[in-house]
């Protein structure tokens, strides 16, 4: 164990969820959850540093990055890597977000010192060979080429970018064929070096692990990395884009999204703005799928969606349509916009959607990759630890006031970006 002089210890109120919570001398915050009667646990190293934090310039060098670090270690190859945890049962993976980049393993309980060997040994010790580079290059040069292809993705991409109008936001994830063709090893070895750091790391476990244990091994692995700077917040939108566009595209359907920007993920909004998306088109009951596809038959896929960063988010909606009738679908979807936005929730309507979302914040919390990603998520946002019980008050205490103030401020559909993508 070490030194008390280490970290510090902070212990969820709520003493029914064992969430504790470590920073060690290099800002590094380590966190874990116990959950009784499971033999596994899933264990996630986040960075702060994502596709946000770039420039145009350098668009998908996070990505890119996340990529190279499987390509080999000081003490292990590509394929040992790969073999590490599958061979014991468990499982490794990675993504990039707008945000931040995360390296997560799940596995038994008693493989977790291998796991976090594993996870520490990628973020910390990758080579970055450039020969590696030049073949990693044409495998993400691959995944844009597939975006390209796939319409429905492709869609998300450039509706965010427009409707972000030069936010960082709005920059791609996975960047440009133009871009990625530009990046070099040493442009890569320094982002690693600057952005890898103690201040932007946070390390977190969940399952059948005992913090105590899970901090020293932490320790032992990840006290010896710098603190560094940490990764500048990325500031508000100062404008973004409404009204409507077409981007013409050979493809048999039309692929709509309608989307506008929301608060950020702190805001007290976002209770209401889940309850609201869930009854719009969260599902087979909700009130789009009822309408457009059940009623009307103009599509098989009809949803809502939001996201919530740092400092502002989206909600919307996207509906996939043949040509001939992408007209009438994104009238069908304006329509029920333009209703919530001017009527709100009834006290039943809400009351119906409370229990329904509360059924599934429950049922997702049995999953320990779950229980991971919402305990980083209060680390990652700077937010304090809310135990369940905290987020079933905080459903429970959503009003028809406050659906009807978000529903007018958010999802009035004067207020979305409409973007078409398919043949004019």
């Amino acid at each position: 164990m070490p030194s008390a002089s280490v970290f510090e210890v902070k212990e969820s109120q709520n003493l029914s969820e064992a969430m504790l919570e470590t920073r060690l001398d290099n800002g590094t915050r380590v966190l874990s959850e116990k959950i009784p009667g499971v033999r596994s646990a899933a264990i996630g190293v986040w960075i702060r540093q994502g596709a946000a934090h770039e420039t145009d310039a350098d668009t998908g060098m996070s990505h890119l990055l996340e990529h190279m670090v499987f390509k080999g270690t000081r003490r292990r190859t590509a394929l040992e890597i790969a073999d590490s945890l599958e061979t014991l049962g468990g499982s490794l993976d990675a993504y990039t977000s707008r945000e931040h980049t995360s390296y997560q393993a799940r596995v038994l309980d008693d493989h977790v010192p291998v796991a976090l060997d594993v996870l520490s040994d990628l973020v910390l010790s990758p080579t970055l060979h450039d020969s590696d580079l030049t073949l990693e290059r044409e495998v993400v040069l691959e995944e844009i080429a597939q975006v390209e292809d796939t319409p429905d993705d492709l869609v998300f991409e450039i509706h965010s970018e427009r409707l972000w109008n030069g936010h960082p936001y709005g920059r791609s994830i996975l960047g440009t064929k133009s871009s990625v063709e530009r990046m070099r090893g040493d442009s890569l070895r320094v982002l690693h070096s600057e952005r890898y750091v103690g201040e932007n790391l946070v390390v977190a476990a969940a399952g059948n692990v005992e913090h105590e244990e899970f901090v020293d091994r932490v320790a032992g692995h990840f006290d010896s990395v710098v603190s560094g700077v940490r990764s500048e917040q990325v500031g508000p939108p100062s404008s973004t884009l409404a009204g409507f566009e077409m981007v013409d595209r050979p493809t048999a359907q039309t692929h709509i999204v309608f989307g506008a920007p929301a608060p950020a993920h702190s805001s007290e909004d976002r209770y209401p703005l889940v309850l609201l998306s869930s009854i719009l088109g969260g599902g087979m009951s909700s009130r789009l799928f009822q309408t457009v596809r059940e009623e009307l038959g103009l599509c098989y896929s009809v949803f809502t969606f939001q996201s919530f960063y740092r400092s502002a988010g989206m909600v919307g909606v996207y509906v996939g349509t043949r040509p001939a009738t992408a007209a009438r679908a994104s009238e069908a979807v304006r329509g029920e916009l333009e209703r919530v936005a001017a009527e709100g929730l009834s006290e039943a309507d809400l009351d119906r959607i409370k229990q329904q979302v509360k059924g599934q914040v429950m049922l997702s919390l049995e999953s320990t990759g779950a229980r991971l990603h919402r305990l980083a998520s209060f680390a990652l946002n700077d937010e304090p630890f809310q135990g369940l019980d905290d987020v079933l008050e905080g459903i429970d205490a959503v009003t028809c006031e406050d659906i009807m103030s978000v529903a007018t401020q958010y999802y009035d559909p004067r207020h979305h970006l409409e973007l078409r993508l398919g043949p004019d």
